[in-house]
């Protein structure tokens, strides 16, 4: 093929509707519109499959077809001849096309209509571009290799996780022009995944949870591909989908206890890229916009090679679990006032500071360890060694993040104005700072 299919990737995105052309067995031509195309690889794509009607029986009779294509912004027309090949009905193709479909749906008023029964994967066997006027391609919002490249030397130096999440969300406003992003890890043992970092928001959603499978952040890291919306889409609204799902499952007395996920209120974008190292998901990188169309697949490609950095940084990150013994000390002086009650759920290692809900989970635990120490045996000094096999804690074997942990559990601290708090005394060291007497109270 002379057209490279890359190239015009913009007209995949749904801005112009496409059409494909087929034919039946006794020689009748069809023309409909397609929904979606969706690019694959440089020989492949995907249309997706929404009914059975004329166009599927054609095509399930003879595999053969031409599909238009219209670039939104320049109106250059690209005509493909293209071979089916078979249908995904799971994956990470079907995932990505499922969740796009719904913002093209959504933003057509066609919700009730529009259903991805499949997606169709078809050979890209040539490609000819229609002659005729075309208009001229708007500058570039940015240089994608340069800012990618900013971010990437930006990652050398963090000296713990903390910084090197910091670091990332800041690039990316400032080399992305991105300003509505967090970061979530994966507890793969509990099925869920937790942020840990945020930046443009009101509040930083520290704990706040998503599961495998839920919405663009939960479906990127339960197939380990970028997923990509457009448009508002309804079913993808986090925290309608959250409430739902409690309330459907008889569990909605833990809204109580739920951390709100931050996120804008009218959100028309949406792109969340797993972070990937050694051939597994670590967590994902989530980035939202108040306007349509604000992430193309230009976007998206330098985004997962920004996530692939991330990834590896984290992964080659040293443990800074801290060498040196450290020696049990008194309990600070000046805690003084009322008692405040830690009461620990055994159930789920949930946290309440009175009647505040604080953390839940192995963060949970990690305090209550914490706290136990500190009330039993006038600890305050404490090291990421001895958490990371202290047996109460229960930290699942195979990664950890237990620095992770640390910095969800400070933060919470931090924004609760909580009477307690961790602070950073070293590598891999921390220290509990008790303003207030504690009493815990473990209940069944």
């Amino acid at each position: 093929m002379k057209i490279r299919l890359e190239s015009f990737r913009d007209c995949l995105d749904g801005g112009v509707p496409g059409n494909i052309a087929t034919v039946s067995p006794d020689g009748i031509p069809n023309i409909a519109y397609l929904s979606q195309v969706q690019y694959v690889d440089s020989e492949h794509v995907a249309l997706s499959y929404q009914f059975f009607n004329t166009t599927r029986r054609n095509i399930l009779a003879s595999p053969y077809a031409k599909a238009a294509v219209i670039d939104p912004r320049t109106a250059a027309h690209y005509r493909l001849s293209l071979q089916y090949l078979r249908t995904e009905s799971q994956g990470p193709v079907f995932e990505s096309m499922k969740a796009k479909l719904a913002g093209i749906a959504s933003h057509t008023g066609m919700s009730g209509v529009f259903r991805l029964l499949g997606s169709d994967i078809y050979r890209v066997l040539d490609i000819e571009r229609v002659p005729g006027q075309t208009l001229p391609a708007p500058p570039a919002r940015q240089n994608l290799l340069a800012a990618l490249r900013a971010c990437a030397e930006a990652m050398h130096g963090h000296a713990d996780l903390e910084a090197l999440l910091t670091g990332v969300l800041g690039c990316l406003e400032h080399q992305f022009e991105i300003r509505h992003a967090m970061v979530l890890m994966l507890d793969a043992a509990a099925g869920r995944l937790y942020t840990v970092a945020s930046r443009g928001y009101a509040a930083s959603g520290a704990g706040a949870e998503i599961a495998l499978g839920d919405g663009v952040i939960g479906v990127a890291a339960r197939e380990g591909t970028p997923i990509r919306i457009g448009h508002f889409a309804a079913e993808y609204s986090y925290g309608r989908a959250i409430r739902e799902s409690l309330e459907s499952s008889g569990e909605a007395g833990r809204m109580a206890t739920e951390i709100p996920l931050p996120g804008l209120a009218q959100v028309r974008s949406q792109l969340a890229v797993p972070i990937r190292a050694g051939g597994r998901t670590l967590g994902v990188l989530y980035m939202e916009s108040p306007h349509d169309q604000r992430f193309g697949y230009d976007d998206e490609d330098a985004l997962v090679a920004l996530a692939g950095q991330l990834g590896m940084a984290i992964q080659l990150m040293p443990q800074g679990d801290g060498d040196e013994a450290l020696v049990p000390s008194a309990p600070p002086q000046h805690a003084r006032g009322p008692n405040v009650v830690v009461r620990h759920y055994a159930q789920n290692d949930s946290i309440f500071l009175d009647d505040d809900y604080l953390i839940k989970g192995v963060a949970g635990s990690i305090f209550c360890a914490l706290v136990r120490d500190y009330l039993e045996r006038g600890r305050v000094s404490f090291s990421n060694k001895e958490l990371r096999l202290d047996r109460r804690i229960r930290l699942p074997d195979l990664s950890d993040n237990l620095e992770a942990r640390l910095i969800l559990l400070g933060r919470r601290l931090e924004e609760r104005g909580a009477c307690v708090r961790i602070e950073k005394t070293g590598r891999g060291r921390i220290e509990l700072r008790v303003d207030r007497p504690l009493e815990l109270v473990d209940i069944e």
